[in-house]
């Protein structure tokens, strides 16, 4: 039977102070307990076995995702927030109110035309980031009067003529800017 060494066995974790967040972390805090306390006195048969299953974990371990920040042009710099942020497939959609697009005032008409500016928004921050409004997979709205329901609801229908996304409404006391509703999407890149 061929034993390995611990380098052998994952060559690329060998440093003993690995970057935080890497599976080499977990790798490194291993070895040290091997070398130590329980593993020192067994058989190099069980510190094979827990090598291998340590290194089997690591490899499984979820790598760092890049996150990409899209943010609408035509906000003001000092809103605390960006329209969109990108975790691999993942579009997590800040929530919007119904503004004119590419404004930052409130649209006239009441809720439906509130509605149909927030899903305009919407289309053009996809669009800055290569999806559509068919990537939307959630939504939840946020709505000041909930008799306004089935007006938002005929809106929000027209947007997502075939396939629709899981949605939540929720009737909420008072939204930024005295809009009627505001609506937080979840999209993920086909």
């Amino acid at each position: 039977m061929m034993f390995l060494s611990k380098d052998q066995i994952s060559p690329r974790c060998n440093s003993e102070a690995p970057q935080s967040g890497e599976p080499g972390v977990h790798v490194a805090a291993f070895r040290r307990k091997m070398d130590s306390g329980f593993f020192a006195s067994r058989s190099p048969r069980m510190k094979v076995l827990a090598a291998f299953l340590a290194v089997s974990l690591a490899a499984c371990a979820p790598a760092q995702t890049p996150r990409n920040y899209d943010r609408d042009p035509s906000l003001p710099a000092d809103l605390p927030f960006s329209s969109a942020v990108v975790v691999g497939k993942t579009i997590y959609l800040s929530g919007e109110i119904g503004r004119a697009p590419g404004g930052t005032t409130l649209v006239e008409g009441g809720v439906a035309a509130e509605t149909r500016a927030i899903f305009e928004n919407y289309k053009a921050t996809l669009a800055r980031l290569g999806a559509d409004l068919s990537d939307i997979v959630k939504c939840t709205v946020f709505l000041d009067d909930m008799t306004k329901f089935a007006e938002m609801n005929a809106a929000y229908a027209a947007v997502f003529p075939e396939e629709k996304p899981a949605r939540s409404t929720f009737g909420v006391d008072g939204l930024a800017m005295g809009a009627s509703l505001e609506i937080e999407c979840l999209a993920v890149k086909k």
